[in-house]
């Protein structure tokens, strides 16, 4: 049976970096079902922006004034046909001990066949960023792969 996921976020620890940068790359692909793209955080203390160092590799890479207000990860977030992508196998455990009615969670290199996490980026250099930027343009590649086959079936 084929999930038709109605709705897709991307979860890090605080939602000011690895998950809104992969939510901006995710929607400017082509999905033949598109479906709304959201990002949120397991900690998020308060609204906080973009992380500087992110929105200097996005806008470096064609994103012109990156707009994002971290979010916390709320139970009404999430129904059945919610797809959640984590960067860290932590977080999906963490989601899952946490969140009720949550089947769909992955890492997102999991749910593309890859194995490892998205790692954490605080405190790296801007070339860190940077690489971190370009694996996540791939791994949405092979996401965007993944989900318009899953619509064909």
């Amino acid at each position: 049976m084929v999930i038709r996921y109605k709705k897709l976020i991307f979860v890090d620890t605080n939602d000011n970096c690895r998950a809104p940068m992969a939510q901006l790359i995710l929607k400017r692909k082509f999905l033949t079902n598109p479906l709304p793209i959201e990002s949120r955080g397991l900690v998020v203390l308060f609204p906080e922006p973009l992380n500087p160092k992110a929105e200097t590799i996005l806008a470096n890479n064609g994103y012109p004034d990156p707009v994002h207000i971290a979010q916390q990860l709320e139970q009404e977030d999430i129904n059945s046909d919610t797809l959640i992508l984590t960067m860290e196998d932590d977080q999906k455990s963490k989601i899952w001990e946490t969140y009720e009615n949550a089947p769909h969670v992955y890492t997102v290199k999991e749910f593309v066949g890859e194995t490892g996490d998205v790692e954490p980026l605080y405190g790296q250099p801007l070339t860190v960023y940077s690489q971190c930027y370009i694996d996540l343009e791939l791994l949405m590649r092979k996401l965007v792969i993944r989900l318009n086959e899953e619509e064909e079936l």
